[in-house]
């Protein structure tokens, strides 16, 4: 496993590192980033005079979760944490993906046996202690991969937001993924042939891995070029901006903050509308076989 310091994070004090805040944390208009993940322009209170009003969608090929729907509870043995998920096997996905809002004075469990997991943080801060002692100061885009069974907690002292997702892994023989800790502006940006998206991916590319995260930013007026149909599946989280996405037959306005499931081979498209850049998060099981 690479060494604090060969993947840009700067050493605090012994046994304690700091993962790097991506470039711009702080947007033109002084808000943080990612700020309209955690207030949306259509939240709860802007639609008290519309009783029973949800952009939320649920079809058996895709859903499509927004804001005003979020229902959050205790989170199962974590401490002084809410969450609330947005994708789960009951919906037809083979992985988990919620929010959690940590509190003060909060503490994470651990997932299931053999389950793995992977958290980017979108508002505030908290550390992530490892079996080995090590602990990380996670900030606002920065993220983590825990292997299956691995010994874990993640704590916060103030508020703090996380998007996770979990999901039992998928094992080979002789080959084992290992800890991932880093942050957005940490990956370089790759090429995407036929493609004007940027994209960086969060996960190696290698074998041990049985999913990646994505992050694709797009500029207004850009969109995908490809129209997808293949057999991944998809848990969507937009971070930033606003756009169109199609799921099977049917076209969505979608802004920050809003989450999307995708099944196997549902047709998929996105274009990027607005004035500022859009920026998701992408969840898709890779290099295993499908049978």
């Amino acid at each position: 496993m690479p060494r604090a310091g060969e993947m840009g994070w700067a050493a605090a004090e012994e046994g304690f590192c700091k993962v790097s805040p991506g470039d711009g944390c702080v947007t033109d208009s002084a808000k943080p980033l990612y700020w309209k993940v955690t207030n949306p322009t259509l939240a709860p209170a802007h639609l008290e005079d519309l009783p029973g009003f949800t952009r939320s969608v649920y079809r058996r090929e895709y859903a499509v979760i927004t804001p005003e729907s979020h229902v959050f509870s205790p989170l199962p043995d974590w401490i002084n944490t809410l969450g609330a998920y947005l994708i789960t096997p009951a919906i037809g996905s083979h992985f988990s993906m919620y929010l959690a809002k940590m509190q003060s004075s909060s503490k994470s469990a651990l997932p299931p046996q053999d389950v793995e997991r992977f958290f980017f943080v979108v508002a505030g801060a908290a550390t992530l202690s490892c079996g080995s002692g090590t602990s990380y100061l996670m900030s606002v885009d920065s993220y983590a991969y825990l292997p299956a069974n691995s010994s874990h907690s993640l704590k916060a002292d103030e508020a703090a937001t996380l998007v996770v997702f979990e999901r039992r892994f998928s094992s080979l023989e002789n080959h084992f993924p290992e800890l991932i800790v880093g942050s957005t502006n940490q990956q370089p940006l790759l090429e995407t042939p036929g493609e004007v998206f940027e994209l960086r991916k969060l996960l190696p590319a290698s074998i041990p891995y049985d999913f990646n995260i994505h992050i694709m930013d797009f500029q207004p007026g850009e969109y995908l070029n490809v129209k997808e149909v293949h057999y991944n599946q998809h848990g969507l989280l937009l971070l930033e901006g606003q756009g169109i996405y199609r799921l099977g037959d049917d076209w969505y306005p979608v802004q920050a903050g809003d989450a999307i499931w995708m099944a196997p081979f549902v047709p998929q498209w996105y274009a990027a509308l607005g004035k500022s850049r859009t920026r998701y998060l992408l969840y898709k099981d890779v290099n295993r076989n499908p049978l």
